[in-house]
């Protein structure tokens, strides 16, 4: 190896190294910003595109989420964990399905964890800066660390200013991209006492399957 091919090689592995830390940091930022409030309200456009298979479709949601609790409304279905139950609502069936928590289970992605999933499974680097309607928003890129997840790669972008996450772009290794876009993100909301407990009196005629 030449001595000018070690030096290159050199700075290359300090400004990845420092990059690193960098995407380090802005991380433990937004997870910090997003544990500092009581509770979280999310209006959100989600997008699902695979060009091999023909799919094109969007959807839009909301979630809100206080502690590891969450109501999630999206694609005609509401699901609701109470901190012990999850109670997935399906109007259009007239079924509600309970499950209970799986504690073991810490690779779940739940609406809980979708502001601080990227803490562990994952190596991250900074990304490209955007300016999308006058705010900069810094994307990290997150490569999975397990080699069996069927997802290459995903862009979180993050807002400079606020540190709130402003999208999440998902590629999966057989070519499906999916985006979530935030529309809204409000937080310490007021809340009703019954924002997180199943109310079974409100569905009178549904099919109830306790699956534990």
């Amino acid at each position: 190896m030449s001595l000018f091919t070690a030096i290159a090689l050199f700075f290359v592995v300090f400004s990845s190294s420092a990059q690193d830390k960098k995407a380090k940091a802005l991380l433990e930022q937004v997870t910090s910003k997003v544990k500092s409030y009581d509770n979280i309200a999310i209006d959100f456009k989600y997008s699902l595109q695979n060009a091999k298979e023909n799919i094109n479709q969007d959807s839009k949601g909301n979630v809100t989420l206080k502690g590891n609790m969450y109501v999630l409304n999206f694609m005609g279905v509401t699901k609701l964990f109470d901190g012990k139950k999850t109670y997935t609502i399906v109007p259009e069936d007239e079924e509600i399905t309970i499950s209970k928590l799986n504690e073991n289970d810490d690779n779940a992605i739940t609406p809980s964890k979708m502001l601080t999933f990227f803490n562990s499974g994952y190596k991250y680097t900074m990304d490209i800066i955007q300016d999308v309607r006058g705010r900069k928003i810094q994307y990290v890129k997150l490569v999975p660390t397990n080699a069996k997840d069927q997802r290459k790669e995903i862009l979180l972008g993050i807002d400079i200013q606020t540190k709130h996450i402003y999208n999440l772009i998902e590629f999966g290794k057989k070519g499906t991209k999916t985006t979530l876009t935030v529309n809204s993100f409000k937080t310490n909301q007021p809340l009703s006492k019954n924002q997180f407990t199943f109310v079974p009196s409100k569905y009178p005629n549904y099919y109830i399957n306790k699956l534990d």
